[in-house]
C-alpha cells in the first residue's frame, strides 16, 4: 500500500510542501489527500485519528503518524538529502512537535491561506485521492 499524505488543503505553506514532497518523490510512494476533502475525512474516521488534527497527518499501512514524526518519515523517503533529516528524530518527541506546533499555529498568518485547495496538475493528479 501507499503511503497517504493528508495535509491542509487551503493552507499555503502545506500547499508548497505537498508540492516540494512531489518533486523529490522519485518512487511516487506517497499519495495526497486534503484534509478538508471527503477521502481525508473518511481516513480520519478509519483511522481514528483525533478530530482536532488540523495539519499534516501520515498513513502508512496501519499506523499514522502526525506532527514532526511525519514530517521527518516522509523526508526520510525523499531523494537527495532531505532523508538526512530523519536523523533529527533523535530528539525527544515532545521538544519537535512543540517547534513544529509553534510554526502549524502561525502558519496561516505567516503564509497566508487559500479560499479553496489547489488543482493538482494533469502530470500529478493521479497521486491525489
Amino acid at each position: 500500500m501507499d503511503k497517504i499524505i493528508l495535509f491542509d488543503g487551503i493552507c499555503n505553506f502545506c500547499d508548497r510542501s505537498v508540492q516540494f514532497i512531489l518533486k523529490r518523490d522519485k518512487q511516487e510512494q506517497f499519495l495526497f489527500a486534503s484534509l478538508q476533502g471527503g477521502v481525508g475525512q473518511k481516513l480520519f474516521k478509519k483511522y481514528r485519528i483525533p478530530s482536532n488534527m488540523n495539519s499534516l497527518v501520515l498513513l502508512d499501512g496501519e499506523k499514522y503518524y502526525v506532527k514532526s514524526t511525519a514530517a521527518l518519515r516522509i523526508c526520510k523517503e525523499l531523494a537527495g538529502v532531505w532523508k538526512l533529516l530523519y536523523g533529527l528524530i533523535i530528539i525527544p518527541r515532545p521538544i519537535r512537535d512543540f517547534v513544529y506546533q509553534f510554526i502549524a499555529n502561525h502558519r496561516y498568518q505567516w503564509f497566508g491561506q487559500k479560499k479553496s485547495c489547489s488543482l493538482p496538475s494533469a502530470k500529478t493528479r493521479k497521486r491525489f485521492l
